[in-house]
Order: structure tokens, then C-alpha cells, then sequence
């Protein structure tokens, strides 16, 4: 299982086909939030660990993410 932290924030994730869904916007409780809506200022915002979760970000449980590489997350499905 991969564990996840706060080094994540700011990852795009994509799906198992190699599709940008959107930015993780945090970490919470082994569960990463993805902002969907990401333009230019919000991907630089969560790189430098400016952003914060919101009411539009979906939750990913560690047991959906297949690898998590210096600068992706990647769903299982």
C-alpha cells in the first residue's frame, strides 16, 4: 500500500489510462484531495504548498493509487 504525505501536494494524479484528472490540493488522514479545476495559478499555488482543500476536491484512499512517482500520482482505475 502506498502511504501517502504532505510531500504529495501539488502532484497531478492521473487515471490508469495516463489521463490528467486534476492536482492534489492536499493529504488528509491517507487520503489525498484532487482539485479537479487546475489552471496555471492553482498548479503553482499547490507546488509551493499554497493551496487547501476544498468543497470541489475528491478524496483518493491509498488502495486506489497504483505508484506514486516524484511528480504523479496514479489511480488503479
Amino acid at each position: 500500500m502506498t502511504e501517502l504525505t504532505d510531500d504529495d501536494k501539488g502532484k497531478k494524479v492521473v487515471n490508469a489510462a495516463g489521463d490528467t484528472i486534476g492536482r492534489v490540493s492536499g493529504v488528509r488522514g491517507g487520503r489525498a484531495y484532487v482539485d479537479p479545476d487546475t489552471g496555471l495559478t492553482d498548479s503553482i499555488m499547490a507546488a509551493l504548498g499554497w493551496s487547501d482543500i476544498d468543497e470541489d476536491d475528491y478524496a483518493v484512499d491509498e488502495d486506489q493509487i497504483d505508484t506514486v512517482t516524484d511528480d504523479e500520482i496514479r489511480l488503479t482505475r
